[in-house]
């Protein structure tokens, strides 16, 4: 499939289960009938090229698909009322029940995938299946996971909604942050998980990391709050770092050893632009926080001109607001870079005697790593080198593992 046609398929996906869910109120039955469409649409626009209205197009193989999916259902006759007139709509362009060129469904399907009655699991599936219009197997193959698993989370999550009585509106006044607060992080998420994947031969996922930011500019240009704008920003000052991740011959590259030249500078000056015009605007959340940490990072021509004591001071403030296992590890590196790696050992004694990150699923492995260099940095290469063994056998991404089995073996030769 072209980049064009996936790119208008994924942008399209959203508008078109809006139409099938505003007139039949069956989101489940709807999804299914959108991914069938989908899928026809990629298999024949390659060969056959993309048609005049495209969104037509979609709408109105969806509504057969529809009708197929209510047909084949139970209560049969209900059904079929309904089938009989999605039919019709579809064989008359006045009647298409698609909607006016100025609504966008986008932010209620959004809200509606990270349902309050939802696991974050099921609510990133939902989201990628339904706003993102990737198939059950490209969810499946991003997290790791068989496409009959994925299936079921994503078929027992649209189950939960229809139990949880959710429609197709959105929120009360009274619900909007809290579901804002559900969307962001699913996206946030989705992000990380595309830009260090959890398990395969790749560091990155470049399709999850480039959806969830075509999804975070959705969601912003609906609703350009500070923190939304604040996780925009972190993303593309983030992605703006992919390309010198890794080396040419695949191995990956540390931050302090990244060649700054392949930074992409409209991702960073667009990502710098986005928190610095927030920034003043109230007090900061947590990824204005992050936000403003990638963009010192951004700021500095090279590793030695980073100013890691205001890096250091920004963690301790994110720490204040998300007390969590990364974001103490991440002022451990940050306090260790601005003070000394004997500072940083101390820090990262106490937060393991106090919070367990060495005991946290979140940060075993990672913490591991951070111990071996902090104390590679005091000279103490022998147990460096086999905490970064342990490390590496901590993780299921294959280029981190290498990585880490190469610096202990460079250790070991001295």
């Amino acid at each position: 499939m072209t980049g064009h046609v996936e790119h208008l398929l994924r942008t399209e996906a959203p508008q078109v289960l809006g139409a099938l869910v505003r007139r039949f109120g069956q989101f489940d039955t709807a999804e299914d009938a959108v991914q069938e469409a989908l899928l026809a649409a990629s298999r024949t626009w390659p060969a056959d090229g993309v048609p005049d209205n495209p969104r037509s197009w979609l709408i109105r193989i969806a509504y057969r698909k529809m009708v197929d999916l209510l047909r084949s259902g139970q209560a049969r006759r209900r059904r079929e009322q309904e089938a009989g007139l999605a039919e019709l709509a579809s064989r008359e362009p006045a009647r298409d029940a698609g909607p006016p060129p100025d609504v966008d469904d986008s932010l209620t399907l959004l809200l509606l995938c990270c349902h309050p009655s939802l696991p974050a699991t099921s609510q990133v599936a939902l989201t990628l299946r339904a706003v993102g219009g990737l198939t059950t197997a490209e969810i499946a193959h991003a997290y790791g996971t068989t496409e009959n698993t994925m299936g079921t989370r994503i078929s027992r999550a649209k189950q939960q909604l229809a139990r949880a009585g959710a429609r197709f509106t959105p929120p009360a006044d009274n619900d909007w942050t809290s579901r804002t607060a559900a969307v962001t992080q699913v996206l946030y998420l989705i992000f990380n998980e595309g830009y260090t994947t959890s398990s395969g031969t790749e560091l990155t996922r470049v399709d999850l990391t480039r959806e969830a930011i075509r999804l975070t500019r959705l969601l912003h240009a609906t609703l350009p709050t500070a923190e939304v704008t604040g996780l925009l920003a972190l993303m593309l000052l983030t992605e703006s770092r992919r390309l010198a991740r890794t080396s040419a011959d695949g191995h990956l590259v540390p931050l302090e050893q990244q060649d700054r030249t392949r930074w992409d500078a409209e991702l960073v000056q667009e990502g710098t632009a986005l928190i610095d015009g927030v920034w003043n605007r109230q007090e900061a959340g947590p990824y204005q926080l992050q936000a403003a940490i990638a963009a010192v990072h951004a700021a500095a021509g090279s590793p030695e001109r980073t100013d890691w004591p205001q890096i250091a001071a920004l963690y301790l403030w994110l720490e204040r607001l998300t007390p969590t296992a990364p974001v103490q590890l991440s002022r451990v590196v940050a306090v260790a870079h601005a003070y000394g790696p004997a500072r940083g050992l101390a820090l990262l004694d106490d937060l393991d005697r106090r919070h367990g990150l060495d005991r946290n699923p979140l940060t075993h492995q990672r913490e591991r790593a951070v111990r071996a260099h902090l104390l590679q940095m005091t000279g103490d290469t022998a147990e460096a080198a086999a905490l970064y063994r342990e490390a590496a056998s901590l993780t299921d991404n294959q280029l981190e593992r290498r990585y880490l089995h190469d610096r202990a073996d460079q250790l070991d030769r001295g």
